[in-house]
């Protein structure tokens, strides 16, 4: 059983997806820790900070885009492509909206930071999500 499939009976929760998603978990934390690392010598902490709030705002929509797969594949109904790019959009805009609001009203403290630690964080969460499927198209 791969991470996004249900036991069967199973109702999907964001629990759920969170235990599904331990390695992004366990990123996220690198990734949060490293930015306080490189930060904080530099007598900056509030751009660690920052960073870390764009490191959680990736972790939230990784989350939340398993829970949605877990909700497609529990559904009786399926899941046609225009509804969930609907629901993919709303989700990106959302955190996009959250994290450029951030990063205005932070601007200052170094508020391009939560930009930064966004964009670091879904790079490297493509790339380990990736990685696994190369590996598979290539030995098939």
């Amino acid at each position: 059983m791969n991470d996004t499939e249900l036991p069967k009976g199973a109702e999907p929760s964001v629990v759920r997806a969170v235990l599904n998603q331990r390695r992004a978990v366990v990123l996220a934390l690198v990734l949060a820790v490293g930015a306080f690392w490189v930060t904080v010598p530099m007598g900056n902490w509030e751009m660690g900070c920052l960073a870390a709030a764009g490191v959680t705002l990736g972790l939230l929509n990784h989350i939340l885009t398993e829970y949605a797969i877990q909700k497609a594949i529990a559904s009786d109904d399926p899941v046609t492509r225009n509804a969930y790019a609907r629901s993919s959009l709303v989700r990106l805009g959302l955190i996009s909206i959250l994290a450029f609001a951030l990063a205005a009203v932070f601007w200052e403290q170094g508020g391009v930071a939560v930009l930064f630690g966004l964009a670091l964080f879904h790079l490297i969460a493509l790339t380990l999500t990736a990685i696994p499927l190369l590996r598979e198209v290539r030995n098939s």
